[in-house]
């Protein structure tokens, strides 16, 4: 499917940061295709790919991301310049030169070394040069987005990055199992304590003043304890940019190609 010269990349997972990784590539001239799940769970949804599959089409500072029907026509709006963002949990078969992990589950899914000619994968979970040929941290420090050929990133510590001096209650998570029902909107400012939604009849409010950065796609069946939801302390804050993090270790992403990948050989 994929003709000489052109450089194809398959994202598996299309959250934040899988969204940053394809800002990165194809800013640096790569076709990229991203593979979701028919229910996305992504948060921070006005940056995320994932949208598309509930919305049909996402533009994110520029970037378009399409649904498309098959993992074919995928490849068609990638090698056009969008994103093809395409249902399939398993790896579609489409030529890639890449194929990079990003579904963040902190566990090895079902990635193999054997995917494609260059295998990356996300965070904690996997080990260069047995289940993926690189690893890009994504744990926040100064080790941020930096390409491990060896080894494994920084474990799952279980507690969320400081911003602005808030961790663990920066994250909303669901109290119950329930449906999400939202009465807020993401990019809201918000008072301590104000109810930002329910789960099931269960209220659910915000720890801090601060604006919504993120919210799970309304009317999604959470369990308790899930993340549904990202409140930010710092109040000049757009939750329509693409973050740091997510470019940062796009970043690194783009290094593990060009230094050791199939496209660096070429």
């Amino acid at each position: 499917m994929v003709e000489e010269g052109q450089r194809l990349v398959v994202i598996r997972g299309g959250g934040d940061l899988a969204t940053g990784v394809a800002w990165r590539l194809t800013r640096a001239g790569f076709s990229v295709v991203v593979t979701e799940i028919a229910e996305p769970l992504a948060v921070r949804r006005t940056v995320s790919l994932s949208s598309a599959v509930s919305q049909g089409r996402v533009d994110i500072e520029g970037m378009v991301g399409e649904l498309a029907s098959s993992p074919e026509e995928a490849v068609i709006a990638a090698l056009r310049g969008d994103i093809g963002v395409v249902v399939s949990p398993e790896l579609p078969s489409v030529g890639a030169d890449v194929v990079v992990d990003a579904r963040m589950a902190k566990v090895n899914l079902d990635t193999a070394i054997t995917d494609a000619a260059l295998v990356v994968a996300l965070g904690p979970g996997f080990t260069a040069g047995v289940d993926c040929h690189a690893v890009v941290e994504t744990l926040r420090g100064a080790r941020l987005g930096r390409v491990l050929w060896t080894g494994s990133a920084a474990p799952n510590t279980g507690t969320p990055g400081a911003v602005s001096g808030h961790s663990t209650d920066r994250v909303v998570r669901a109290p119950n199992d329930g449906p999400v029902s939202w009465s807020v909107a993401i990019g809201t400012r918000v008072a301590e304590g104000q109810e930002l939604g329910r789960v099931g009849d269960t209220p659910v409010v915000a720890a801090f003043e601060g604006i919504v950065r993120g919210l799970i796609l309304d009317g999604i069946q959470a369990t308790s304890g899930l993340k549904i939801g990202d409140i930010d302390a710092r109040l000049d804050v757009t939750p329509h940019e693409i973050s740091d993090k997510a470019l940062a270790i796009g970043g690194g992403v783009v290094e593990a190609i060009l230094s050791g990948g199939p496209i660096a050989a070429r």
